[in-house]
């Protein structure tokens, strides 16, 4: 099948995905009187909604090619960024640095996957990028708690610019036989790790009774992780075709996925609680912020690229 086919085929699969789950909020809605349950119903209807608005922006830079891609993700990166700094308190000497990370970092990491200059895009934040912001902060001579919010600042550029920048990197990979089908390996990537939150979300409501970490993300549970988990892999098995896998190796990277999902959103949530925050943003209704969306994302992505340059280029 060609490959512009097989896009076409899974953003309709997508959108009728979409269109089904929006049938069922409005009869859950219309059938569901209490008032515990018209809040999850409520909760679940606002993600569908949500998902239409991401669903679309995501399709049209794919269909736009690759530079638009890699400059939607670039705003995702900036949006990202600037939630996590917010939570997290600066001061005026951190100013040079916060330039530096937004005005210079995320530009220079995304023109290295325009470029497919893959050696100094693995590198550039983890390097230079990790000696150039601490440099730039003790230049301005604030010495007051500069280890702690130097420590910030790295964190948030590590995984709002850096893991998140490894989505779009899948479009450097030069993989035998699959030439030209590499947005559809991200397509594959932000799939499986989002049916993974959600259905993880549906068996937590359903059947969810021990709590994994309670204290870090209440809602997460044994039940719910590994109902979320085996159906998300065996998800990602099913869209074997449009990768350059085979289904048993497709099943093994979406568990790979699924792992490294959870597990960003575990650490993520632990940041939020000892900032105080519930969610990183408001910028979508139902979902909080951009980074809530992104943090399964940014552990998932830069292992899902590296096993897949390893394994299969």
């Amino acid at each position: 099948m060609n490959p512009e086919h097989k896009l076409y085929w899974l953003i309709g699969g997508v959108v009728a995905l979409l269109i089904v789950a929006s049938l069922i909020g409005r009869v859950l809605r219309l059938r569901v009187k209490d008032e515990s349950g018209a809040a999850v119903v409520d909760n679940l209807i606002a993600r569908v909604r949500a998902w239409w608005s991401m669903v679309a922006i995501f399709a049209a830079a794919f269909l736009l090619g690759k530079n638009a891609t890699i400059a939607m993700f670039a705003l995702v990166s900036f949006f990202a960024l600037r939630e996590f700094l917010t939570l997290t308190p600066t001061r005026i000497g951190d100013r040079r640095a916060l330039s530096a990370a937004f005005f210079a970092m995320i530009p220079i990491q995304y023109l290295l996957i325009a470029t497919n200059w893959y050696g100094l895009f693995t590198i550039f934040i983890p390097v230079y990028g990790f000696l150039l912001l601490p440099s730039v902060s003790a230049l301005t001579q604030d010495t007051e708690n500069f280890l702690e919010r130097t420590a910030k600042i790295q964190w948030g550029v590590m995984i709002a610019i850096y893991c998140i920048s490894h989505l779009p990197a899948l479009l450097l990979l030069d993989i035998p036989g699959y030439s030209g089908q590499n947005p559809l390996l991200m397509f594959y990537l932000i799939l499986v790790v989002q049916m993974s939150d959600v259905l993880q979300y549906v068996f937590g409501k359903l059947f969810g009774k021990t709590k994994i970490a309670p204290v870090v993300s209440p809602s997460k549970t044994v039940e719910g992780f590994v109902g979320g988990a085996a159906s998300a892999t065996l998800i990602g098995a099913a869209m074997w075709w449009i990768t350059p896998f085979t289904p048993l190796q497709s099943a093994g990277m979406a568990l790979i996925i699924v792992l490294m999902g959870f597990l960003g959103g575990l650490v993520l949530s632990a940041v939020k609680r000892s900032l105080g925050a519930k969610d990183w943003g408001a910028m979508i209704k139902g979902h909080g912020g951009v980074m809530d969306r992104m943090d399964s994302v940014s552990f998932a992505a830069p292992i899902f690229f590296h096993a897949t340059r390893y394994f299969f280029t």
